[in-house]
């Protein structure tokens, strides 16, 4: 008994209501509105992150010798080892029929030569780059050329590849309020052994985090606009690669991840690069599968590029 007359069993019921409370979050994180700051799209960027309340409230359930709130710590920890366990665990073997590298390779990388040269490293068949600029993009091409011959660039957006791309063009993906000039959106078909295959390179504007809330207005109405490109898309498989300033579990980015098949195992946080606390940067696919994915070590940007095995 305490100095309240509370058994251990009776203790603690703040911190039990805490643990329920992070786990309908963790399960059902759609229940939290975005109507004001776009608090649910927030909460779903950093989703993962929610687990470590776990070993707070634990600390505070041991510190008080409450049995109860011990006792309900059980239902976050399994709906976050349901919901983010299977990235924990390893890929579905080594067998690949394309490896893919996504970067937004900052529009003020000093060593642009540099940061192209460690992306060959994965020794992969397709590049996506973002924030390429006009003073950069003939390095990346000088750089890329012999191993890449075949490339597409559409404004601040390129693609490089070991197999023939054709039917490059852009994309509009330019929400209404940006000036003239924004092109960050482009579509090739790219001819394999194993068929063609549509390829998308996009770059989704920032988001801002300010006393108001989330400000992704900008980037929720591009991913609008992505999704329908995508949805009209007449080849069969698809693969997507780029910095889509959101994570896979943001709801703002559902009209185009609710067409795309869930990526395999593996978190590959890529932003911010000295620290990654989350995935903005996406290879996703239809018609096909990721079966890893990872990122790679840091180069002259602020995001780390990834890698992924695509299963055909």
């Amino acid at each position: 008994m305490d100095a309240r007359g509370r058994s251990a069993w009776q203790r603690g019921r703040g911190t039990a209501f805490a643990a329920a409370l992070v786990a309908l979050v963790l399960a059902v994180p759609a229940a939290v509105p975005n109507a004001v700051g776009r608090l649910g799209s927030l909460v779903e960027t950093f989703l993962p992150w929610l687990g470590l309340a776990v070993p707070v409230l634990a600390a505070l359930s041991l510190l008080r010798r409450a049995r109860t709130a011990l006792l309900a710590l059980l239902l976050p920890m399994g709906v976050w080892l349901g919901q983010f366990g299977v990235l924990l665990l390893p890929g579905q073997g080594t067998a690949h029929d394309i490896v893919a590298v996504q970067h937004n390779v900052s529009d003020v990388n000093t060593d642009p030569q540099a940061t192209a040269r460690a992306l060959t490293r994965a020794r992969p068949d397709l590049i996506a780059l973002e924030e390429v600029t006009e003073s950069t993009r003939p390095v990346y091409e000088a750089t890329l050329a012999g191993d890449y011959p075949h490339h597409a660039v559409a404004g601040t957006v390129a693609l490089w590849s070991t197999f023939p791309l054709t039917e490059a063009r852009p994309v509009d993906i330019k929400p209404a309020g940006i000036g003239s000039g924004w092109n960050r959106g482009l579509r090739a078909t790219m001819r394999t052994p194993h068929g063609e295959i549509a390829v998308y390179v996009a770059h989704l504007p920032s988001v801002r985090l300010g006393v108001t809330g989330l400000g992704s207005a900008w980037r929720d109405e591009s991913a609008r606009l992505l999704g329908a490109a995508i949805a009209a898309e007449q080849v069969d498989r698809v693969i997507l690669l780029g910095d889509l300033n959101s994570t896979v579990d943001d709801r703002g980015l559902r009209p185009v991840s609710s067409q795309m098949n869930p990526t395999g195992p593996g978190f590959a946080f890529s932003w911010p690069a000295g620290f990654p606390i989350a995935r903005i940067d996406q290879i996703m696919t239809r018609s096909a599968t990721v079966s890893r994915v990872a990122s790679l070590p840091a180069t002259g940007s602020d995001h780390l590029p990834i890698v992924a095995r695509i299963r055909l």
